[in-house]
């Protein structure tokens, strides 16, 4: 005992200063955390209550209808993007012209080869011959970019221009 008489005797007065910093500095610490806290609190209240006043779950749902409608429409858009691309297929995408002199004691080029293709190669050649005399008109059908009738090289052209509009 008179050996601990004599520790604090020695060492009492910076054990009180050490155990004061301590002390105050766990109230500092507690201070930090009561204030941290409260902002927690008043973050959670804000959140609980929403922007207009009402609580979390009415603006939960609010945002899920909303969520569902913008679904629903979006469902929609998909169909009708799906039914755009089938007609799309079946219209007229493609077109090649080639004007061309059939005739060499004509001028200009004023005969003419034009081919109206859809998204899967069908469709029509219309070839014009001007000279003279008149002009003639012809058409040919296209399955799959080929036709089952004689094609002009220009006709060809036509078609081959066409085709490389597709990219």
């Amino acid at each position: 005992m008179n050996e601990l008489n004599s520790f604090f005797n020695v060492y009492g007065a910076g054990l009180w200063l050490a155990l004061l910093v301590i002390v105050i500095g766990l109230g500092g610490w507690l201070a930090l955390l009561q204030r941290r806290l409260r902002n927690l609190e008043q973050r959670y209240t804000a959140l609980m209550t929403g922007a207009t006043g009402t609580d979390l779950e009415a603006v939960l749902n609010e945002h899920l209808e909303r969520v569902r409608g913008t679904v629903g429409r979006v469902e929609a858009l998909e169909d009708k993007t799906n039914q755009l691309e089938k007609t799309l297929r079946h219209s007229m995408q493609w077109l090649g012209v080639v004007r061309f002199n059939p005739f060499p004691d004509m001028g200009g080029d004023l005969s003419f080869a034009i081919a109206l293709v859809d998204g899967v190669g069908n469709g029509v050649v219309i070839s014009s011959l001007h000279s003279r005399q008149g002009t003639r008109v012809y058409a040919k059908p296209l399955h799959r970019w080929e036709s089952s009738h004689p094609l002009t090289d220009e006709e060809k052209e036509a078609i081959a221009r066409a085709y490389r509009q597709r990219g």
